[in-house]
């Protein structure tokens, strides 16, 4: 496996950069360092909120390109690259799906903002990790604002439970199991193959000059972008399937390993 081409790398966060702890580990910054010698791009490509990614990666936000809500906002520091809302309609439509479905928490997500209905206290706590800013509405169903995905979580399984009754929505809009309990509902062409398609346009970087990491299904377009796109070792079966190589687990530096190659290649 030649690496010594590799322009851009494209990594996903939770269950992928991110371990179970939802922490990146200090080997990543430094070999971070040695990516931003060599000149390769880094792009963390995230279904959470722009906001979540860059706590996240605080220590080198200035120096990363931002994919956020599963490919609906690209941003590099204070420069907006891509945004990609939902079309009006489309909250009153999936809130009308899911009326008579318990367990369901529904979010809508902004570039710098999301919000809730904060009926559960459990959920609240549960949104902390990954949206840093959230704001209460009494009802979801009366908001105007500019939304660029709705992000719905289960606490058992999104795919099980979500996702048979709104996967007659594909075609018209982007329908995501992104997580064992979230599921995500963008404009068709938010997705992080598209944005990261952008992206490579923007810097003359082709697929062989791109590489990917991936863990769910939320991954898959992106994984198709890049020639060297791994799935990690505890993907789902969709991604391992897609990828073109496998890495170890995020518990076990999945991206770091690769990373490690690609520098002393």
């Amino acid at each position: 496996m030649d690496l010594s081409k590799v322009k851009m790398v494209v990594t996903d966060m939770d269950g992928t950069l991110l371990n179970s702890k939802h922490e990146v580990s200090p080997k990543f910054f430094s070999l971070f360092q040695k990516l931003k010698d060599k000149d390769i791009k880094f792009v963390a490509a995230s279904g959470r909120q722009y906001l979540s990614i860059v706590d996240k990666l605080q220590a080198i936000k200035d120096d990363i390109i931002v994919v956020a809500e599963n490919g609906a906002y690209i941003r590099k520091r204070e420069k907006e690259m891509l945004s990609t809302p939902l079309e009006n309609g489309i909250i009153t439509e999936v809130i009308e799906l899911l009326k008579d479905t318990e367990g369901v928490h529904m979010v809508l997500c902004g570039k710098e903002n999301a919000f809730i209905s904060g009926e559960s206290q459990t959920f609240k706590d549960t949104l902390k990790e990954y949206y840093s800013e959230f704001s209460i509405l009494e009802d979801l169903s009366t908001f105007t604002g500019e939304i660029l995905k709705i992000a719905l979580y289960h606490y058992e399984s999104s795919e099980k439970y979500i996702y048979p009754l709104l996967k007659h929505l594909e075609g018209e809009l982007k329908v995501k199991v992104s997580g064992e309990n979230w599921l995500d509902i963008s404009n068709i062409n938010a997705h992080k193959g598209y944005a990261l398609e952008k992206l490579q346009q923007k810097y003359g970087i082709s697929k062989q000059e791109t590489m990917v990491f991936g863990d769910y299904n939320n991954d898959l377009e992106m994984l198709t972008m890049g020639h060297f796109s791994f799935a990690m070792e505890n993907a789902h079966p969709d991604v391992i399937e897609t990828a073109n190589y496998k890495t170890s687990s995020n518990d076990d530096y999945g991206v770091e390993r690769i990373l490690e190659k690609l520098v002393t290649s």
